[in-house]
């Protein structure tokens, strides 16, 4: 809930600093009225960098993923079993 919070408080700043430039002369209107664009492109930048920067620090941790696969594997055998599904054989890799 405290994030719906901050966007909110974030887009009614942004709003209303976007419509005080439009009222007051200090900018020209053409660059004025394409704040918003621009401020759409820079948050696309800025997501993209931050999933780059996530994917770069992605620690990899082949023993942990290895154990979950496993516990996953068996217990989607399990609740297949349950409801009367043939899984085939119990080879597990």
């Amino acid at each position: 809930m405290k994030h719906i919070v901050k966007i909110i408080t974030l887009l009614v700043t942004i709003c209303a600093l976007w419509m005080g430039l439009l009222q007051m002369s200090f900018a020209p209107s053409s660059h004025t009225w394409l704040l918003p664009i621009y401020f759409t492109v820079l948050l696309g930048c800025y997501g993209l960098l931050m999933v780059g920067v996530g994917l770069m620090r992605l620690p990899t941790c082949p023993r942990e993923a290895a154990l979950l696969q496993q516990q996953d594997i068996s217990e989607a055998k399990g609740f297949l079993k349950q409801r009367g599904v043939d899984v085939g054989s119990d080879y597990e890799e």
